[in-house]
């Protein structure tokens, strides 16, 4: 999985709003099919999400392109799966599951769908949505199944998961940090580098989104699920290493190395104790900042002609939930 620090849900259905999406500047779009579309209107929303992956392939886009699918127990993702499983989407976001073997039951419709479609085997992966208190429970093993890239731990306000786990949402989010924290260690003790949080729904409230990605960040996320464009350019820099960062690693390194030369293998460095480890850790940090660095300037070598303003003129009409 590439680096993503911001995708945004679409409603499958409203296919006019996947440009302005992508010109928001968006890593990812996740096009709909689940909670934001009316049940009268699923297979009008699969056809247009069928539709605006071929746009952006044509195009040559280079967001990323995640299908949230209907869960296992609507009945729904066999329906789904025949019509969206095609050249152009990246992979899936699986919502409402319950265990490890859910994940199993989703990788075997896939590959049935791969192949019935001519889709080169293996083409999807999984982006796991936890949503339920068993999903949260067996969470170690879901990071663990069959085309997971990662897990998304949504923590909404009213939405699923506090529903099904019984906690009252608060914009500090004390209740939450063990869950979080608990699907953040799940993902990346499964090898997986990239954990994704979310959601804000708050629009109005842009120092209360500010505080939530800090958090988030802190706790060590890398990307955080959108329901709005206008969040897309505050999330972006939250989780971008910046400038002075990226001097200060780029800064130890030099010096470490300068006083490896020298016979010594721990130094002072701007007041702060500095060996191996943390020269590590430095390489890390720069290292992802220049895959950030390569994916964007992708996006703006192929960005499209949409309006780029920060909201995108998208109605701010909550778009999903989790």
């Amino acid at each position: 999985m590439r680096p993503l620090r911001s995708l945004l849900f679409v409603p499958g259905h409203r296919g006019t709003w996947v440009e302005k999406a992508v010109a928001s500047d968006a890593d990812a779009v996740i096009l709909d099919l689940e909670d934001s579309v009316p049940a009268h209107l699923k297979e009008q929303a699969r056809q247009e999400v069928v539709r605006s992956a071929a746009r952006l392939r044509a195009a040559g886009s280079p967001v990323a392109v995640y299908v949230r699918l209907n869960s296992l127990e609507s009945g729904l993702p066999g329906d789904d799966l025949e019509v969206v499983a095609v050249e152009g989407v990246d992979g899936f976001m699986l919502p409402k599951t319950y265990g490890v073997e859910d994940v199993v039951r989703f990788d075997g419709l896939v590959t049935h769908f791969e192949r019935r479609n001519g889709v080169a085997p293996q083409t999807f992966e999984f982006i796991v949505s936890l949503e339920t208190a068993e999903a949260y429970a067996d969470c170690d093993n879901i990071a663990r199944a069959p085309r997971v890239v990662t897990l998304f731990a949504g923590v909404a306000r009213d939405g699923d998961v506090s529903r099904s786990i019984g906690f009252q949402f608060t914009p500090g989010g004390l209740e939450t940090i063990y869950l979080r924290s608990r699907a953040l260690l799940a993902t990346r003790a499964a090898g997986l580098e990239f954990p994704l949080c979310g959601l804000w729904q708050d629009l109005s409230d842009k120092e209360g989104a500010r505080a939530f990605a800090l958090q988030n960040r802190d706790l060590g996320f890398r990307g955080q699920v959108l329901i709005h464009p206008s969040h897309v350019e505050l999330v972006n820099g939250i989780y971008s290493p910046s400038a002075s960062e990226i001097e200060f690693y780029d800064g130890m390194i030099k010096a470490f190395e300068a006083a490896v030369g020298d016979g010594a293998a721990a130094i002072t460095y701007e007041g702060m104790h500095v060996d191996y480890a943390h020269v590590k850790t430095a390489r890390e940090i720069l290292d992802y900042s220049r895959r950030l660095t390569e994916n964007v300037a992708r996006q703006t070598d192929t960005a499209p002609s949409a309006d780029r303003s920060p909201a995108g003129r998208v109605s701010q009409d909550a778009q999903t939930s989790v």
